[in-house]
């Protein structure tokens, strides 16, 4: 809406009902908005951005994660764990190992929009 549109639209009050039910129909399910604000906030520590960026290059252990990072094991653990519970990371054991990988390619092409977003 161009500038000239929003100060008569706030002068004169006037409801566009053909635009707000479009509005509406465009908008997704309460549901799915709470879902993916729930993503979003996944992605808002920067400590599980690293974590990500790791798992770029290589699938990992948490001991090579937290050595890595400077981190103890256990807070890596406690990141991780919030990383699966988002479906961002998944693990598979390896003897008494478990290495951590990216659950798939939807996690770089995330992280690679908002870096270009920033570099704007």
């Amino acid at each position: 809406m161009a500038k000239t549109d929003v100060a008569q639209c706030e002068e004169v009050h006037e409801i566009h009902r053909d635009k707000v039910d479009a509005l509406h129909r465009a908008m997704p399910d309460d549901d799915e908005l709470y879902d993916l604000a729930e993503l979003f906030k996944v992605f808002g520590d920067s400590t599980r951005i690293r974590i990500l960026f790791a798992l770029f290059a290589a699938d990992t252990c948490v001991c090579d994660l937290a050595e890595t990072l400077n981190m103890t094991q256990s807070a890596v653990s406690h990141q991780l764990k919030i990383l699966k519970q988002a479906k961002l990371v998944s693990f598979r054991k390896e003897g008494k190992s478990a290495i951590y990988f990216l659950a798939d390619d939807h996690v770089r092409t995330i992280i690679d929009m908002g870096r270009e977003h920033i570099e704007e």
